[in-house]
C-alpha cells in the first residue's frame, strides 16, 4: 500500500489528481491510500512520517506549499515530495526542500502517470534503507543504519538510534521479521542488535556504541556466528 498526502486548496485540482491515482493504479495493479489537506498549515499541523510520496500545491492559503515542505523535511527527511504548480519557476526553489520533481498544471494523466513512476521507484529505493515502526499517536520512520539496537522494555520497545531513542508499541518479533537479512541479531531474549555498530566482544558483552549489552548463553553461539559472518562480508 503506497500512502499519498494530496495538499490542495482546489478540489477541482484535487479530484482530478485522486482520480489520475486511482486510474494508474489499475493500470499497474497497484494499491494506494489518499489522504487529502486542504492548505499547507493543515498539512504541517497534522503531519506524520507515515507516507510515502506528498503531492503538494504551491500556492495555498495560510501557507503555501514551500513553506509547508521546510517544515515537513524538519520531521520527515525521507518522504517524496512533488510540487503541483502553474510556474515552472518553483522547480528550483523545489531542491531547497530536496523536492523529487514538479507538475505543471493543468495537469495531464500521461505527464502525471510518468512522474509518478519515476516517484514510486524512489519510494521502493527508500522503503529498503527505512523502517516504519508504531510510537504513541502515529507513526515514525527510521533510517535501517542509524539504528543501533532495539530493546524490550516492558511493553515497550526502545528504538536506540542516531537520532534519538524513540518508543515504540510493536513487538520484537515484528521488527526481527522485518529486519531480517539487513544484519540484526539478537545477544539475549530481551536485545536486537545491529551488527554494523557492535564495536566488540568483551566479558560476555556485545560493546555498541559504548552500551554494554549482556550476550546470554543461549544466544552467544549464534550471536557470535552471525556478527562473524557479518564482518566477513563486510571486509570482502
Amino acid at each position: 500500500m503506497i500512502r499519498i498526502a494530496i495538499a490542495e486548496d482546489d478540489p477541482q485540482c484535487f479530484a482530478q489528481l485522486e482520480q489520475y491515482i486511482e486510474d494508474y493504479g489499475r493500470e499497474t495493479g497497484r494499491a494506494f491510500q489518499i489522504v487529502h489537506y486542504d492548505n499547507g498549515e493543515d498539512l504541517v499541523e497534522r503531519y506524520r512520517p507515515e507516507f510515502d510520496l506528498i503531492l503538494l500545491d504551491v500556492e495555498m492559503p495560510y501557507m503555501d506549499g514551500m513553506t509547508a515542505a521546510g517544515y515537513i523535511r524538519e520531521k520527515d527527511p525521507e518522504v517524496v515530495i512533488i510540487f503541483v504548480t502553474n510556474l515552472a519557476q518553483y522547480a528550483i526553489q523545489g531542491y531547497s526542500v530536496n523536492a523529487l520533481d514538479y507538475i505543471l498544471k493543468p495537469v495531464n494523466y500521461f505527464s502525471f502517470s510518468q512522474r509518478l513512476g519515476r516517484a514510486l521507484q524512489f519510494v521502493r529505493k527508500k522503503e529498503g534503507a527505512c523502517l516504519t515502526v508504531a510510537v504513541k499517536g502515529g507513526a515514525v520512520k527510521l533510517e535501517i543504519d542509524g539504528i543501533f539496537y532495539i530493546e524490550r522494555l516492558g511493553r515497550q520497545l526502545m528504538f536506540h538510534t542516531r537520532s534519538g531513542i524513540h518508543a515504540s508499541t510493536a513487538t520484537l518479533q515484528q521488527v526481527e521479521e522485518a529486519l531480517a537479512g539487513k544484519g540484526f541479531a539478537r545477544c539475549n531474549k530481551g536485545y536486537l542488535v545491529n551488527l554494523e555498530h557492535v564495536d566488540g566482544v568483551q566479558d560476555g558483552c556485545a560493546m555498541v556504541r559504548g552500551d554494554r549489552l549482556i550476550i546470554s548463553r543461549g544466544r552467544r553461539s549464534s550471536f557470535l556466528e552471525a556478527l562473524t559472518d557479518w564482518v566477513g562480508g563486510v571486509s570482502s
